[in-house]
């Protein structure tokens, strides 16, 4: 799988899901981060929402928050950001090579 595939998979999986985590007027601080590993810990694919009070827009956010976490940013439209951890994209991204080496 490309890695392009793997992002339209990830996005086909975010489709039904509602963001969890809430970036408001306080901004991107240690306890948001914290908040977003333990999630990602349970649900390996979440969405953030970065609500228009906040100081942060949504592409700096999601920067901040891969090199905080070690997230990674499938997608980000608008206000709300896709993450998924570093194993779920890793698996998704290398199963091309599976593929290639089994033909």
């Amino acid at each position: 799988m490309t890695e392009k595939d793997a992002r339209k998979e990830l996005m086909r999986r975010a489709n039904d899901i509602s963001p969890t985590v809430h970036v408001g007027k306080d901004g991107l601080d240690q306890g948001v981060f914290d908040e977003i590993v333990n999630q990602l810990k349970k649900n390996r694919l979440i969405k953030v929402k970065v609500l228009s009070n906040s100081d942060d827009d949504a592409k700096g956010a999601a920067e901040s928050i891969e090199e905080a976490t070690g997230a990674i940013a499938v997608d980000v439209r608008g206000s709300v950001i896709v993450l998924t951890d570093k194993r779920t994209w890793t698996s998704l991204s290398q199963k091309k090579f599976r593929g290639v080496s089994d033909a």
